[in-house]
């Protein structure tokens, strides 16, 4: 119990939040095994719940209108994989969520949530300021898209978040820096080389 305390200290971290609250946080969640391929969300299905993910990969993707796969985002361990737009506008989801390797995740249900919203203000503060990092991600990967060549783009992936790398078919990878396989293969030759 003291070790998921400090996992969700660390993922919900607010200076509003008590330890109490932190207990209330905790017991709101439930610890989920997903088997690599698991599939969390599917396009069309509205989501009802978000996760927390303490160890594994996983990735959102969905199909373009050439029904090419599209790796959209990648989620990390001590991130929240969320189909925002899905969960809180009660929509269907675009995307399917699927795990890329075996993983253990938190899961809330988007009721848990929302009680724990009115009745915690700390987590009421602590999603508000997650809410707007999450704009400012979003803003800053599409200026990047734009801005920034391909290569330098795959550089920075291998910087910031490793396990990426280490754990994801190829094939994602480049989906997600918007390149063609052949493309990422070229970019890794003329690194190593380097």
């Amino acid at each position: 119990m003291e070790k998921d305390l400090d996992f969700f200290e660390m993922i919900y971290n607010h200076s509003l939040l008590k330890k109490e609250d932190y207990k209330e946080i905790c017991k709101a969640h439930t610890k989920i095994e997903f088997q690599k391929g698991s599939v969390l969300l599917e396009t069309g299905k509205i989501a009802r719940e978000f996760y927390i993910i303490e160890e594994g990969l996983f990735r959102s993707f969905l199909y373009d209108y050439n029904g090419n796969e599209t790796t959209t985002e990648f989620y990390c361990p001590k991130e929240i994989l969320i189909e925002s737009l899905s969960l809180f506008q009660r929509m269907p989801s675009k995307e399917n969520f699927q795990a890329i390797t075996d993983a253990i995740v938190w899961k809330i249900e988007y009721d848990t949530f929302q009680e724990l919203l009115q009745n915690i203000e700390g987590f009421r503060e602590w999603g508000r300021t997650w809410a707007t990092s999450q704009i400012f991600i979003l803003k800053q990967r599409s200026i990047n898209v734009l801005t920034i060549n391909a290569k330098d783009r795959y550089l920075n992936l291998i910087k910031e978040r490793p396990q990426i790398i280490k754990q994801s078919p190829l094939k994602y990878i480049a989906s997600y820096l918007g390149i063609t396989d052949t493309s990422l293969s070229r970019i890794r030759k003329e690194i190593s080389t380097t």
